[in-house]
């Protein structure tokens, strides 16, 4: 299948599920399809393996309600980005914003941070929700996460959470991040990421793909891709294992895995992680 065509597809699907989340309806892009959307008394952090229990009752009173009912994330990244005042963040892939506003609050009035998402709705629900939260500081964007429409140098720390894994083109996004962080900037990214070799089957189905796992990177190979783009300083930690309870909501739930699904669990079985991933642009030298 084309980039462009996963692209829309990916696109599709996350402007269904944000549309969704907010009305009050069933929504989830990394887990079921059909009964897996947070409702107002679930909403710090989903219900899906993935999705829930990744905001603090503290972080989501900080935010409006809407935003953490748009949020898809696989992660926490403002909580081990150690942002500072005065710091200017991008959040790639923003969704519904909560990390962006989260982010805003803790680099205060004298920094800003952006968030860039190509899905129209998401930007809706993001514009509206910084609205609500009266932030100043705040810019959300309209574009790709492989061609960041900002400047070289222009920001101090990128952020993600859960979207580097759905691009097709993740060197492109490397590549561009690098680009964009100013010397001696950090990328501080929450992300799936595959322990191990998957079945062809499981990694190429589309419900899985738009649902975090199929498009995750083996540890080493994005570390790899991370040295290769000009990164430093490299490390992955895993905040989440997913074992085969959590392989069986996900996978079967989604409709994945065609007929053999009992081997697929086995495959997903330990296999998969939520992880946080740093690294650094090296200093500029004298």
């Amino acid at each position: 299948m084309a980039q462009e065509d996963i692209r829309e597809i990916v696109q599709a699907r996350y402007g269904q599920a944000v549309k969704a989340a907010v009305s009050g309806g069933n929504a989830s892009c990394c887990g079921s399809k059909s009964s897996c959307g947070p409702t107002k008394s679930e909403a710090i952090g989903g219900v899906d393996p993935i999705t829930r229990d990744l905001y603090s009752a503290a972080e989501a009173a900080e935010v409006p309600a809407d935003a953490i009912l748009a949020s898809f994330g696989c992660g926490n990244p403002t909580a081990l980005a150690e942002l500072k005042p005065g710091q200017t963040v991008l959040d790639l892939g923003s969704g519904g914003g909560i990390d962006v506003l989260l982010s805003a609050r803790r680099v205060g009035p004298t920094g800003k941070a952006y968030g860039l998402d190509m899905t129209k709705e998401m930007l809706e629900v993001a514009r509206a929700n910084q609205a609500k939260a009266g932030a100043t500081n705040v810019e959300f964007l309209e574009g790709t996460i492989e061609a960041i429409p900002l400047p070289e140098n222009a920001v101090d720390v990128i952020i993600s959470n859960c979207v580097i894994n759905l691009s097709t083109d993740k060197d492109r996004v490397l590549r561009e991040a690098f680009r964009v962080l100013s010397p001696g900037g950090r990328l501080a990214v929450s992300d799936i990421v595959i322990r191990r070799e998957l079945p062809e089957a499981v990694r190429k189905d589309m419900e899985l793909w738009t649902g975090c796992i199929a498009g995750a990177l083996l540890e080493d190979d994005y570390k790899a891709r991370l040295a290769a783009a000009g990164f430093t300083d490299i490390s992955v930690e895993p905040t989440r294992i997913y074992e085969r309870a959590d392989a069986a909501e996900i996978a079967t739930s989604s409709g994945c895995c065609g007929g053999d699904v009992e081997a697929s669990l086995a495959a997903l079985d330990g296999a998969v992680m939520s992880a946080f991933i740093r690294a650094s642009k090296p200093a500029a030298t004298a």
